[in-house]
């Protein structure tokens, strides 16, 4: 077989757009300009309907970047303060892989939280004084205290949570979204990324991480920016002038149908898509991005922070706006969780950066009647170890990568309100009940977002992919 022949699936594909390229007539010339304004201005995605009736047509994924330790935030376990500074019994470590940044320790002493736990809301959930907060919204919340990973280092653990696989490469959960589900907003990207610029550098961010791998190119992330550019490269040059661009894109738009009908290429249909959704945003960016129109009272709910564009409580607060404007999934990025060392420091200060804003999304979203059909999302990559990595200082200490069993929470969109799933043992080092993969995690966001994981495929190198690779299992007892 020639390798460098189209495929079956190109052809099929493609047909139509070729039939009506190598039309010399005037007619044909129109179906295809017809053709090429109409994909530009929809976005539907491969699946003719969704596989059953979705809870969440939107979701906002708040990643906490270098791995938040559960054992400050959402999982108590006052056997570590009773034991403070006594080595972690080995029955509960058991075989398990160990960071080398710890393994070759002479003894592994257990830490107890700085912070003290409180029961919040009418359902009881326990969570820690470093999120006072979300604390008052944990009638809200869905506490998974279960979740583990595969990895212990964090490049393959956060790649392992944005694109369902360790490997780089692979597309990331709002591609497939985009993918599998389309745009609900013509004027917007499905997928949109946010990064927070007042956190700590601690760990690198990839765009990878928000990229499209083998999908194609009009499904990855878009970042925006704070300052007068949310997104590069959008606004046209000195002396190019809107009726211009229009022009060019016109006559760009012909020389691509041409092309795609000779080298039967999707990918040039991507990039036709993209250049029309960018002349597009030069108008919708402007008015999504600004929050000069935002009240007092909103600015005071998401804390002082969210005047600063860019920071996380702005970037929660635009994330608001967004799904206002029914972008398909928003993605923020936090840094900044990774304390190997000074722990209280480190946490504390995650707090303050963090915690109001979060609870304030959530808040927000429900009194303006978003939350029910929109998904949020807040978590890390992987937990932090029971004991304390290298010598306590004081009451201060450091907590290494623990990727068997860390905390996230959900919120809204088809999700058991004010409920907490699965069980750790009492150093928060093994699970007891109720074990939630990243795999399985995928496949109840897609599930929720009316799409059945083993069925949104994609073939590539003689192989169909998927976001939970072969395995994925729906957590049914958080479904409301």
């Amino acid at each position: 077989m020639n390798p460098f022949l189209p495929t079956y699936d190109q052809v099929m594909r493609s047909t139509r757009r070729h039939f009506l390229g190598q039309s010399g007539l005037g007619l044909g010339a129109m179906a295809m300009s017809q053709l090429l304004a109409t994909k530009a201005h929809a976005s539907p995605g491969v699946l003719a309907a969704p596989h059953l009736a979705p809870k969440a047509k939107r979701v906002i994924y708040l990643f906490q970047a270098g791995g938040p330790s559960h054992l400050e935030t959402f999982d108590y376990k006052p056997v570590l303060r009773q034991g403070q500074g006594k080595p972690l019994p080995k029955e509960v470590i058991g075989n398990q892989r160990l960071s080398t940044m710890s393994g070759n320790q002479s003894s592994l002493p257990m830490a107890g939280s700085f912070a003290n736990f409180q029961r919040g809301g009418n359902c009881g959930m326990e969570i820690s004084d470093a999120l006072p907060f979300t604390r008052k919204i944990a009638d809200d919340l869905c506490l998974i205290r279960t979740m583990h990973t595969e990895a212990i280092n964090h490049d393959p653990a956060i790649t392992f949570f944005c694109c369902g696989n360790q490997i780089p490469g692979r597309p990331s959960m709002g591609a497939w979204a985009s993918y599998g589900l389309g745009s609900l907003n013509e004027n917007l990207p499905s997928f949109i990324v946010l990064v927070s610029k007042n956190a700590s550098r601690d760990q690198p961010l990839y765009s990878r991480l928000w990229g499209s791998g083998f999908l194609p190119s009009e499904h990855q992330g878009v970042q925006f920016r704070a300052g007068k550019e949310p997104v590069l490269y959008l606004t046209n040059p000195e002396g190019v002038s809107p009726h211009v661009r229009r022009e060019m894109l016109d006559a760009l738009g012909k020389l691509n149908g041409y092309q795609a009908g000779q080298h039967l290429d999707p990918e040039i249909d991507a990039r036709v898509a993209q250049a029309e959704m960018a002349f597009r945003m030069q108008a919708s960016v402007p008015e999504a991005t600004d929050l000069s129109g935002e009240t007092d009272e909103t600015f005071e709910l998401y804390g002082p922070d969210s005047r600063t564009p860019g920071t996380y409580a702005a970037n929660c607060l635009l994330a608001r706006r967004l799904i206002e404007r029914d972008v398909r999934f928003v993605q923020l990025f936090h840094q900044g969780w990774d304390q190997h060392g000074d722990v209280v420091g480190g946490i504390t200060r995650q707090g303050q950066q963090t915690d109001q804003a979060s609870a304030a999304l959530v808040t927000d979203l429900k009194r303006r009647g978003l939350l029910d059909d929109t998904l949020v999302v807040w978590g890390g990559e992987f937990g932090r170890t029971a004991y304390c990595q290298g010598k306590m200082a004081g009451n201060n200490y450091g907590r290494d990568h623990h990727p068997r069993c860390f905390s996230l929470w959900l919120a809204g969109g088809g999700v058991k309100a004010g409920y907490t799933h699965g069980l750790t043992d009492d150093y928060g080092y093994n699970i007891l009940e109720g074990p939630v993969h990243v795999h399985d995690l995928h496949a109840t966001m897609l599930h929720l977002m009316g799409v059945d994981h083993e069925k949104l495929i994609y073939k590539t190198q003689g192989r169909y992919f998927r976001l939970t690779d072969i395995a994925g299992h729906l957590v049914k007892p958080i479904l409301a």
